[in-house]
């Protein structure tokens, strides 16, 4: 029973992937979809309560994935939590680019920037979880009794980082997204200089190239 609902939410995305980027708008309802489905509205039910559930369901999807991937690599099993951080963000990445034309249409398709953000609500609290695993250490000289605080506060702007670099891949044109894997390794690095309370130089470098690359689409 459990591999036929599996099968079942399958469908539901494949086909909902298929008519989104055929037709560019969302199904008119989900009496609609199910016929053209072949699958009962109570099926579709049973697995997502909106259109808009399966957009977030996407990004869930995705980040799942990476890390499924990930956690069979020895080597990022072996890793610091940079070189973790670092390979799910290039990993990560590539599965945004491997669907592009799904990640873009959802993403562009709400102007309401809120509505967007509700959307990436799934793939928050699973990259939260993820970045709290790999327990990034405070500097040492947080004081003990703040150190949750600080901890909490690196969760909620490594999200927003995440955020940031994906905003920037959405309208990179660079060859196979080059300049998103420079921004990558940049923002990465100025993130844990700063755990090491030495980030001038850092920001000073991420700073330059991201106002060059201002400067090129001006």
């Amino acid at each position: 029973m459990e591999e036929q609902k599996l099968n079942t939410r399958d469908i539901i995305l494949e086909n909902y992937t298929n008519y989104v980027l055929t037709h560019n708008q969302k199904p008119k309802s989900v009496y609609a979809f199910t016929q053209e489905a072949k699958i009962e509205e109570a099926e579709f039910y049973e697995h997502f309560g909106t259109f808009e559930a399966i957009d977030s369901a996407v990004f869930v999807d995705l980040f799942r994935n990476t890390h499924k991937l990930l956690v069979q690599d020895e080597e990022f099993q072996n890793g610091d939590a940079k070189h973790k951080l670092l390979s799910f963000y290039f990993t990560f990445f590539e599965m945004l680019t491997a669907n592009r034309s799904l990640v873009m249409y959802i993403l562009k398709e709400n102007e309401n920037k809120f509505k967007t953000l509700k959307i990436l609500d799934g793939l928050k609290d699973e990259y939260r979880d993820f970045v709290e695993s790999l327990e990034i250490k405070s500097p040492d000289a947080i004081i003990d009794n703040l150190a949750h605080i600080v901890d909490r506060g690196m969760t909620k702007a490594s999200y927003g980082q995440l955020l940031f670099v994906l905003k920037f891949w959405m309208e990179d044109t660079s060859p196979s997204f080059e300049k998103t894997d420079v921004l990558i390794e940049k923002t990465m690095h100025a993130g844990f200089e700063v755990l090491n309370t030495k980030p001038v130089n850092t920001f000073v470098d991420l700073g330059k190239f991201l106002w060059k690359e201002r400067m090129s689409k001006n």
